[in-house]
Order: structure tokens, then C-alpha cells, then sequence
């Protein structure tokens, strides 16, 4: 146990010392490499998390899995990812980052393409459907924790290796890792299901994964000493060497103790974090965002394919309009509450909000025209990158001290994947509630989901989601 804590301890200052000559240009240069591989990374940890979200059609068409299965197996990534995401975002205030994130990868990926072999076994062993349902629920149930240690280090590098003054800026285009991974697995993974049917999915997957171990390993880095480099206090200008030096020859003199005050005082900021109600107010308003979110997510290709009688490709490809999209919303997001709203968060999340209901409700209840559908994925993802930055992160850590931001983001990424898993379960029992016959283009009489009741549950879970973050609107940082 003492050599695994050793391994994922937060690094030491290194002996060697960058220069004083060469400080700005070796800094700008890690926090670039740190920032994009933190973003593509993560971009990539998404890749391995939405893999199942094609592939619900075929294996319901295939006999192998219902929606309320479906649903459940869903729930166990989302389920056991909030958990995670609690622990493991207070775990990772005191953690190597880069070994951290590199090590959910690989758990990830490593399920993925346990999950394709398990799906070419199955089909050629006859395998029984409750079989199938039960290690598919447990293996994504790992992957779900798996998935849960990417945002954190992710995220805590830029507070590792960003001032607060241009952090939000980051965090915004950090916040198209969301959009880019998801727009990689409707895309990427849905033409390889597509074309090569549901168990290439996982495969597919599990080589994307692979790819982000090898960028993390390479060009992510822990902490700003520990490559010879002043702290990141004395770098961004909040105080000088002599200043920080001072505050920790107060501590303690010995380094060991030094250590040791370092912790006992993060975590009596992380216990204050848990009794701010305000980040419990923005956790519970991301639970309802992540429930609309996900709807699409996990249940837009199918929906297009059995509502608005898309194929699979071309559903895909509509949803994947969303994230790509998204990425606008999430890189605006951060220069605009910067440079315009001076660091406010709330008027932009207030509009975003609004607009992804509306553009949600567009979706479900207009018509089955191409262009009207990509248009509300369009507003859709503009709308949830938005959201995902300020609501789902930013305004949050906004709220707590430096040292506790894994704290406040682990409440909120609890609360908002039990949610999303809540949401999955809820989705498939609606949706295997209310079934109805249709005739399809070749004369035949089907038998597909009726999705009224599920797209009032999917659009009043937005409309809730931008309501509940006014009451924080009067609420300051809190000060311990």
C-alpha cells in the first residue's frame, strides 16, 4: 500500500532549476503541452465512456438487450462514475496528476475491448440475454470509475499551471474535450458500427484510449516545481519567491511537516466545501443539466432512428452536429465571462440555459426535416457548452479556495452522473412502458417506443437545470 500511495503522491520540487533566463519560456511551454493534452485527453476518455450510445439499435434489434437493460447498464457507468467522481476528485488535490489520469485510461480502454470480445462470444455461443445483461452492466460499472479519474487532474492542472486571471478563458477551451470526445464517438465509433457492426464499437474505443495513455505520458505534467520551475504562486504574480518562501518557513521547518500542515490544511478546506450550500445548489442544477444532456447523448441516435425513421449513420451523424457545436459554446464561454462579464458566470448560464430547452424541445417535438434537426443540435451544443464550463465546473470552483477545487468538483460530478444514471433507467422503463405499432418503408408492421412522456421528463430536467443557479447569484467565494 506504501508504494502505491508513493506512486500517486503529488511530485517534489525537482533538484534541478530551470535558469532564471529561460523560466517564462520552459513555463509557457509545459502549461501549452500540459493544457492540450489534459484537453485531448480527456476528449478521449469520452470516446471510451459513450461507446455504448450507438450501439443501442442494433443490439436491440439483434434480440440481445432491451431498453430497460439498456438503461441499467448505463446507470452502472454513471453510478459508479459519481461516486468515483467524489473520491476521486478529493483524492486528486494530493496526486500526481499524470499518473493519475494516465491510469483511468487505461482501466477504460482495457474494458472496452474486454467488452468487444465478451460481444463476439456471445453472439457465437448463443450466450442468454440475462448473461449478457450482467457482465455488461459490471464491466461498464468499472469503467464508470475508471472514467471518473480523468476530469479531476485534468481540471487541477489548470489551477496547477493557470493564474487566476486567464483561468476561465482555459477552462472554457478545456471544455471542449467534452464536445470533441463526444463528436468522436458519434462519428468515429457510429460509422464503425455502422460498417462493421456493434462489437467494432468497443474496439474502435479502446484504440482511441490507447492514444490518450500515450499523450498523457508524454506531455502532462504535475506540477510546476517539479519541473524545476517557481511554484505557480510566484509564477502567476500572486507573491513573490521570498514571500513564498516565508509562508512556508511559517508552517513548519521541516519538510516532512511541511507536507504534512499542507494537507491537514486542504482538508479543512474540503470539509468547508461540503457544508457551502452554493455548491450544493450548482451540483443539483448540473444533475438536472447532465439528465438532458445525456438524454441526447445515450438516447438521441435511437430516438431519430425509431421517431423521425433515420438510419443509423445518418442519426449519428445528426447527433454528432451536437458536440462539435459544442465546442463553440465551451471556448466562447470562458473568454466571454472573463473579458465581458468580468469573471461572472451567472447572466451567460442563465441564457445558455434557456436556449438549450428550447432547442431541446425543438428536437423532440418538430419536425422530422433534416435541416430543422441539425439546427436544434446546433443551439443544443452551443447551448450545453455552456453549461458543462460554468454550471458543471467553473462556477463552482469559482466559489472555494485553490486547494479544495477536486473537493467541489467531485460533489458536483457526484451529483450530476447519479443523475445522468437515474436518467438512463428512468429513460428505458418509459420507453419499454409505452410501446407502439407502426408499418415501416417496406410494408412491415414494427414495434417501436413511443417517446412522448420521455421527451416532457427530458426537456423539464432543462428547464429546472437553468432555474435553480439563480438562487446563487448573490453568493461570494468563500473564505477560510
Amino acid at each position: 500500500m506504501s508504494l502505491l500511495t508513493d506512486f500517486y503522491r503529488t511530485s517534489q520540487p525537482s533538484q534541478y532549476r530551470v535558469s532564471e533566463d529561460r523560466v517564462t519560456p520552459v513555463y509557457k511551454k509545459l502549461r501549452m503541452q500540459t493544457f492540450i493534452t489534459a484537453t485531448l485527453g480527456y476528449a478521449l476518455y469520452y470516446v471510451c465512456r459513450l461507446s455504448m450510445g450507438v450501439m443501442k439499435q442494433p443490439l436491440i434489434d439483434a434480440g440481445l438487450l432491451n431498453a430497460t437493460q439498456l438503461g441499467v447498464i448505463g446507470a452502472c457507468l454513471y453510478w459508479a462514475y459519481a461516486v468515483g467522481k467524489l473520491i476521486n476528485g478529493f483524492l486528486s488535490d494530493n496526486c500526481n496528476i499524470k499518473r493519475f489520469m494516465a491510469t483511468g485510461l487505461v482501466v477504460s480502454s482495457l474494458v472496452n475491448f474486454i467488452m468487444g470480445i465478451l460481444g463476439a462470444t456471445a453472439v457465437s455461443a448463443g450466450m442468454a440475454s440475462s448473461v449478457i445483461f450482467i457482465c455488461f452492466a459490471i464491466m461498464w460499472g468499472i469503467n464508470g470509475w475508471a472514467q471518473s479519474m480523468g476530469a479531476p487532474p485534468a481540471i487541477i492542472s489548470l489551477s496547477r499551471w493557470f493564474p487566476l486571471k486567464i483561468r476561465g478563458t482555459y477552462y472554457g477551451i478545456f471544455s471542449s474535450s467534452h464536445n470533441i470526445g463526444e463528436g468522436l464517438s458519434f462519428v468515429f465509433v457510429g460509422q464503425l458500427v455502422a460498417v462493421f457492426g456493434w462489437k467494432w464499437g468497443f474496439f474502435g474505443a479502446a484504440a482511441a484510449g490507447l492514444v490518450g495513455i500515450a499523450l498523457i505520458l508524454l506531455f502532462f505534467h504535475d506540477t510546476t516545481d517539479s519541473k524545476g520551475l517557481p511554484p505557480i504562486e510566484v509564477l502567476s504574480g500572486e507573491m513573490t519567491q521570498e514571500e513564498y518562501d516565508e509562508k512556508h518557513r511559517q508552517l513548519c521547518a521541516d519538510a516532512k511537516e511541511a507536507a504534512a500542515a499542507k494537507s491537514a490544511n486542504t482538508k479543512k478546506m474540503q470539509r468547508a466545501v461540503i457544508k457551502n450550500p452554493g455548491v450544493w445548489i450548482l451540483a443539483l442544477a448540473s444533475a438536472f443539466m447532465y439528465m438532458s444532456r445525456y438524454a441526447i447523448n445515450e438516447w438521441g441516435t435511437i430516438f431519430l432512428q425509431e421517431a423521425k425513421g433515420y438510419d443509423l449513420a445518418g442519426a449519428a451523424a445528426i447527433i454528432g452536429v451536437n458536440p462539435i457545436f459544442g465546442v463553440i459554446g465551451t471556448v466562447v464561454s470562458g473568454w466571454l465571462s472573463d473579458k465581458v462579464f468580468h469573471g461572472s458566470r451567472k447572466y451567460p448560464a442563465f441564457v445558455a440555459g434557456i436556449l438549450e430547452a428550447l432547442s431541446l424541445a425543438l428536437f423532440l417535438f418538430g419536425p422530422d426535416a433534416a435541416w430543422v434537426n441539425i439546427l436544434a443540435m446546433v443551439l443544443f451544443g452551443i447551448a450545453i457548452g455552456v453549461l458543462i464550463s460554468f454550471v458543471g465546473g467553473l462556477m463552482a470552483i469559482d466559489l472555494v479556495p485553490r486547494e479544495a477545487t477536486g473537493a467541489a468538483l467531485g460533489i458536483v460530478g457526484m451529483a450530476s452522473y447519479a443523475a445522468a444514471g437515474l436518467q438512463n433507467i428512468i429513460t428505458g422503463i418509459l420507453l419499454d412502458g409505452h410501446v407502439i405499432e407502426t408499418v415501416n418503408a417496406a410494408g412491415e408492421t414494427v414495434t417501436v417506443h413511443d417517446y412522448t412522456y420521455v421527451s416532457i421528463f427530458w426537456v423539464g430536467a432543462a428547464v429546472i437545470a437553468f432555474l435553480l443557479p439563480v438562487l446563487n447569484w448573490k453568493r461570494k467565494q468563500q473564505t477560510i
